[in-house]
């Protein structure tokens, strides 16, 4: 069973510099086909996907991280990475990755995944 562990966390001013990281305990490059995810939740809102990571190495951002955020995934040392050089107070919350099997292609839909990270919490303060 695949295990996530996300880092990297903590509080940082809005404008300033933040890098989050997802490691798992299994190598995606076992030729199966799989997405990855960032997910977040904010204290009495829905899990929100931000981004998903094609095993076909596709992204896709929301819209309401897009052009601000940006991932890479490191196969070698089983780590996705998500950063941003312009985080808002409104990306506060926890952030989690996710693992899926990437038949169908990958969605935003936190329900789709079956392999989740304990999280991360962020805290942009304005």
């Amino acid at each position: 069973q695949v295990q996530l562990a996300e880092s990297g966390g903590g509080s940082v001013q809005a404008g300033g510099s933040l890098r989050l990281s997802c490691t798992a305990s299994e190598s995606t490059s076992n030729g199966a086909s799989y997405c990855l995810a960032w997910f977040r939740q904010a204290p009495g809102k829905a899990r929100e996907g931000i981004v998903t990571v094609g095993s076909d190495g596709t992204t896709y951002f929301a819209a309401s991280v897009r052009g601000r955020f940006t991932v890479s995934l490191d196969s070698a040392n089983r780590s996705l990475h998500l950063q941003t050089n312009s985080p808002k107070p409104e990306d506060s919350g926890m952030y989690y990755c996710a693992r899926a099997a990437g038949f169908g292609g990958c969605t935003l839909r936190h329900w789709d995944y079956q392999y989740w990270g304990q999280g991360t919490q962020v805290t942009v303060a304005s």
